[in-house]
């Protein structure tokens, strides 16, 4: 019988965030469709019983809980080795990218974006510098790799020196329960968070690779330039950044007018995006952009960055800006304001562009590159 051993530690109940979401929805449909293999999930933590998808998964809590830069080593080449020692699986899979170096059993790593070597000012110095050290190792160390973009794939090509014959493209899919509202619907969510009034909605961490800043000054001009009473909800957890952030927002004239809501479940997240205007997803960097998929998926308007991976990701159905152009951002929120007929062809496309992106799609990339990756060990 085929082994498998798959890294699941960022399967957290209610912490989902975008590799969660990717490890999650994959490997549901992997197992399910693949009751002939042996599955061993391994956790850093107690899991909660909805993450052991099939009979045909073992879960295995591996002791320490790797939640800091300094335990991520330890856990992968003390605790994952030892386990995979004992399994002894056909393949060890890592959707977060990060390796065993002292294991022989083959391994498939899912690298989503190398930000951290473009811009390590945006993370602590010590996350910046271990990240740094360890991927090149981690790189050299995979049988295969895989990613969300062709963006991502050349950049590790020419980062790392691999071959683009050792690396795929999985791209990530778009979750089912982000879908058009009716009109009523989407005024009852709007009367829920912002009176009735309309909005902008951006969906992230508050980190400094989102650009939020330069969203929000872009939304105070916009606001200045006109008579519009729009608002903008911003959907996400603080992270190292979130200070500066504060601090822009109490200079502006117009800051009534945001709402920071904090992180929110699915059902809630699903529709504060439908209700809204547009999203405005502009960051510096990404690696796919699961939000901008999110909002064409849900009938919302999309502004996004002309950079790195979206404009691959969204091609012609978004108003694409660059990210560091405050003015073009404002004026892109309001030709959308203003704008009905725009509204409705970005729509359109926006609905078009998200049919080409799917779950099933991605966990059928991603099983054949487990398949290539087992194959080229045997």
């Amino acid at each position: 019988m085929t082994k498998i051993a798959v890294n699941t530690r960022l399967l957290r109940k209610g912490r989902l965030e975008g590799i969660g979401w990717f490890t999650w929805e994959s490997f549901k449909r992997i197992t399910a469709d693949h009751p002939e293999v042996e599955f061993h999930f391994f956790f850093d933590a107690k899991p909660d019983p909805e993450f052991i998808p099939s009979s045909n998964v073992k879960a295995h809590v591996l002791w320490p809980p790797a939640r800091r830069v300094w335990l991520f080593q330890l856990w992968f080449d003390f605790a994952v080795t030892r386990k995979l020692k004992q399994i002894k699986p056909d393949l060890f899979v890592s959707p977060d990218g990060y390796a065993s170096l002292t294991t022989d059993v083959p391994q498939l790593l899912v690298m989503h974006d190398l930000n951290f070597i473009h811009h390590p000012e945006w993370l602590p110095k010590n996350v910046a510098k271990w990240l740094n050290k360890m991927f090149p190792q981690f790189a050299q160390k995979a049988t295969r790799i895989a990613t969300v973009s062709e963006y991502s794939a050349q950049d590790i090509c020419k980062s790392f020196k691999v071959t683009p014959e050792e690396v795929d493209v999985v791209y990530n899919g778009v979750n089912e329960g982000y879908a058009p509202v009716s009109a009523d619907e989407k005024k009852g969510i709007q009367k829920r968070y912002t009176d009735g009034i309309e909005y902008f909605v951006f969906v992230g961490s508050m980190h400094a690779r989102k650009n939020v800043e330069r969203m929000l000054l872009a939304f105070n001009q916009m606001k200045s330039k006109s008579n519009s009473e729009v608002k903008m909800v911003l959907v996400g957890a603080p992270m190292w950044s979130g200070s500066s952030i504060a601090q822009t927002v109490e200079q502006l004239e117009h800051k009534k007018d945001i709402l920071f809501v904090g992180r929110k479940e699915l059902l809630e997240l699903q529709a504060i995006v439908a209700g809204a205007e547009a999203m405005v997803f502009v960051p510096l960097f990404e690696g796919f952009g699961i939000p901008a998929l999110e909002a064409m998926a849900s009938g919302v308007p999309l502004i996004a960055s002309n950079t790195t991976s979206l404009p691959e990701i969204v091609g012609d159905a978004a108003i694409q800006v660059h990210p560091e152009d405050i003015d073009a951002i404002s004026e892109a929120m309001l030709k959308v304001v203003q704008d009905e007929e725009l509204r409705t062809h970005l729509v359109q496309k926006g609905f078009e562009r998200a049919k080409l992106y799917s779950w099933d799609r991605t966990s059928q990339k991603l099983w054949k590159s487990m398949q290539r990756t087992i194959s080229k060990s045997t």
